[in-house]
């Protein structure tokens, strides 16, 4: 059954069947979706109309982001529903769980201190790639009050708009940076113990990996210095984690090499590390996660690079894509 005072807002780029999956597994119990579509070429949007879903096509003048399409999203579901009171993002590449609307709408509706609630987001094919069982544990975060959400969460309106929803030109890390203008107004994020949507990583090369792990080295920067004065410091330890590991430690070695071999010791630092993140992250892949999240800085330090050139050139940022 549609729950009255609830809108979702999909956003999707080339998503073929996973789009279709997503709008048919919201229609059950929404009445107001919306289809944002970022320049798709497969029909996307004829899909959506067909299924149901008010299609909005972004204006191909303006560079691409996730932030910018879910606020247009999110305009246009006001529009079709002025007094809609809660507004469920998710990304075209997942589908919803039943069940988990009414779920998080009951809890929001308790909470008048809850902005954004999220859940449970598992991965649709974990078994396909060890890149997609990372996904699977990425999304298993903890329950309760959280830090942030992801790209699929319930939001109240009347917060959402407080705060002039995402920022539309981050091309990464646009949920955490809009938690964090929730959390400064007083509001909470929360976690519920509940499966909330199914995503479909669809990553099965390195390189998928590496692209993905690129754009969030950048979303690191970009955010942390969009908030450089805040007090909360967020994403600056990442960022400075990336820059030394993934930088500077390599350039001290092999400056240090060219004075003498013996700095080339210097690397063993890296196989320390991942001996103690292997010890500490627990039972689940513990080496292949210590292993990839050493090679992570490397990716992550691209980034940052990335950002910091386009910001000396003064460019516009454009969409980082993985699939």
């Amino acid at each position: 059954m549609a729950i009255e005072d609830v809108g979702v807002v999909v956003i999707g780029r080339n998503e073929g069947e996973r789009l279709i999956s997503c709008l048919n597994s919201v229609k059950a119990f929404a009445q107001h979706i919306i289809y944002v579509d970022s320049g798709s070429t497969d029909g996307s949007l004829e899909s959506a109309a067909k299924i149901g879903a008010c299609a909005v096509r972004l204006d191909l003048s303006l560079p691409f982001t996730a932030a910018r399409a879910r606020n247009e999203g999110f305009s246009a579901l006001k529009s079709l529903k002025p007094d809609v009171r809660f507004v469920q993002f998710i990304d075209g590449d997942c589908s919803l769980a039943p069940g988990w609307l009414e779920t998080a709408r009951a809890f929001i509706e308790k909470r008048n201190d809850v902005a954004v609630v999220c859940g449970r987001r598992r991965e649709r094919s974990p078994a396909a790639s060890i890149y997609n069982q990372f996904c699977d544990i990425e999304w298993n975060t903890p329950i309760g009050e959280a830090f942030a959400c992801g790209g699929d969460a319930l939001a109240r309106v009347e917060a959402f708009e407080a705060v002039g929803g995402f920022c539309s030109k981050l091309i990464a890390g646009e949920e955490p940076e809009l938690c964090l203008r929730l959390r400064e107004k007083g509001w909470k994020i929360w976690r519920l113990d509940a499966d909330m949507t199914e995503h479909d990583a669809a990553m099965t090369q390195f390189r998928q990996w590496w692209v993905r792990t690129v754009r969030c080295g950048y979303g690191y920067a970009d955010v942390s210095w969009l908030h450089r004065k805040s007090a909360s410091g967020i994403w600056r330890r990442e960022t400075l984690r990336a820059l030394l590991w993934g930088g500077l430690l390599p350039a001290a070695i092999a400056l240090g090499a060219l004075l003498h071999p013996f700095a080339l010791l210097g690397a063993s630092v890296y196989f320390l590390q991942m001996c103690r993140i292997a010890i500490k992250d627990g039972p689940t892949l513990p080496w292949e996660r210590a292993l990839f999240s050493i090679l992570a800085k490397f990716a992550e330090f691209q980034g940052i690079l990335k950002f910091l050139w386009r910001r000396w050139l003064r460019r516009t940022a454009t969409l980082i894509e993985y699939k």
